[in-house]
C-alpha cells in the first residue's frame, strides 16, 4: 500500500476513511502518533499484522478510542497487510482528529 502519496482522513458517506500502520509485538495496544506521510501509527499486542486476531484488536481498539460500535469500523483494504484503510462509519473528520491527533500535528 506504499503509494508514495500522502495519506489523509478522507470524509465519505456516513463516516471517514483513514490509513493505518500496525506495529505488532507491543507491551500493550495503543497510538504510535502520526507518520510523516499522514498514516495513524497504532501499536497492537497481537502478531503477526494480517492475523484475523490483530485485525479484531485494531478494531476493537479504534471503535472505543472513537466512541463507536465496533461494527461501525471495518478494514476495507490491506487487512493481510501492516498498512490497512480503515472506514468508520457515523463520525466526521473533524471527530477522528480530536480523538486520533490532528493529521497536521
Amino acid at each position: 500500500m506504499s503509494t508514495g502519496r500522502k495519506f489523509e482522513i478522507t470524509d465519505a458517506k456516513g463516516g471517514v476513511a483513514f490509513a493505518v500502520r500496525v506495529v505488532t509485538r507491543s507491551a500493550s495496544t495503543e497510538l504510535g502518533g502520526l507518520q510523516e506521510d499522514g498514516m495513524l501509527k497504532v501499536r497492537l499486542k497481537a502478531t503477526p499484522a494480517g492475523d484475523p486476531a490483530a485485525n479484531q484488536e485494531l478494531i476493537e481498539f479504534l471503535a472505543e478510542r472513537l466512541g463507536v460500535a465496533p461494527g461501525k469500523v471495518e478494514i476495507v483494504a490491506g487487512g493481510d497487510k501492516s498498512e490497512k484503510l480503515v472506514s468508520v462509519e457515523g463520525i466526521t473528520t473533524a471527530d477522528v482528529e480530536t480523538k486520533l491527533g490532528s493529521p497536521e500535528a
